[in-house]
């Protein structure tokens, strides 16, 4: 069976966050990837492989080398998502700074 992974989920973990912001300059081959993290190099893969099933990665063969990158059409999808309650949390921002700004203090 195959499921599905929450790419919520998968961006939840620090590791995989952190190879997120790895491969946002370049593409790396997962010993590269591994060679960054005090992990072994099969719980780098397990990270690998989940962001690949979210399709934040994708893959590349290179000769016998597979490389990784970031697939920037599901990070623009992430980001279009989490716009929307930036978006919300400013606006209600706004508005506390306004209140506190507005408010006066009886002596």
């Amino acid at each position: 069976m195959n499921l599905r992974r929450d790419v919520f989920q998968a961006i939840a973990d620090p590791t995989r966050r952190a190879i997120l912001l790895l491969l946002a300059s370049q593409s790396m081959t997962a010993g590269t990837i591994a060679s960054n993290f005090d992990t072994a190099r099969p719980t780098v893969s397990k990270h690998l492989q989940i962001l690949t099933a979210c399709e934040l990665l994708a893959q590349e063969q290179n000769g016998r080398e597979i490389y990784y990158h970031l697939n920037p059409r599901k990070m623009k999808e992430i980001a279009d998502f989490i716009e929307q309650f930036r978006q919300l949390w400013e606006d209600r921002f706004d508005k506390l700074e306004h209140i506190m700004k507005n408010y006066k203090i009886d002596q």
